[in-house]
């Protein structure tokens, strides 16, 4: 029998930005022009073919530096209390966050992009084509955030 409730997460690479601090980072990452970097370790830059076809990502990473304990969060934009699976906050019990990202460039194992809120240093977990097909929900809405 398997144990499918085991969860082994391997980091995939490392996310450079210009942001060393949460102060200094967008509140989201789609409020940044920066360019930013992602880069892979050498053993996963097979799994790059073909990106390069790709406009945008969607980028998977861990917030390193996140309360892990938090389970109420207050918004900036809204202020009120809110549980941290009603927000986005980067502080929860598992820290993964996504962004959204353009790609600009593929250069071996490197990719630049732009879009991104997440820390330097932070680890990479896994990178998906972002696709508006797919992806886009036409209406949906987080219903205190109106």
């Amino acid at each position: 029998m398997t144990d499918n409730s085991r969860m082994d997460l391997v980091p995939i690479g490392l996310i450079h930005t210009p942001y060393s601090s949460r102060k200094d980072a967008p509140h989201q990452g789609r409020d940044s022009q920066e360019i930013c970097e992602i880069e892979l370790f050498s053993e996963y830059a097979h799994g790059l073919l073909d990106l390069e076809r790709c406009t945008h990502l969607i980028v998977l990473y861990w917030l390193h530096l996140a309360d892990r304990c938090c389970l109420i969060a207050r918004p900036p934009r809204d202020g009120k209390e809110h549980g941290v699976f009603a927000t986005r906050t980067p502080n929860r019990p598992n820290p993964i966050a996504l962004d959204i990202v353009e790609l600009l460039e593929v250069d071996g194992r490197r990719l630049k992009v732009r879009g991104m809120d997440a820390l330097d240093g932070s680890t990479l977990l896994d990178i998906k084509p972002y696709s508006s097909g797919i992806d886009n929900i036409e209406g949906a809405r987080i219903g205190w955030h109106e």
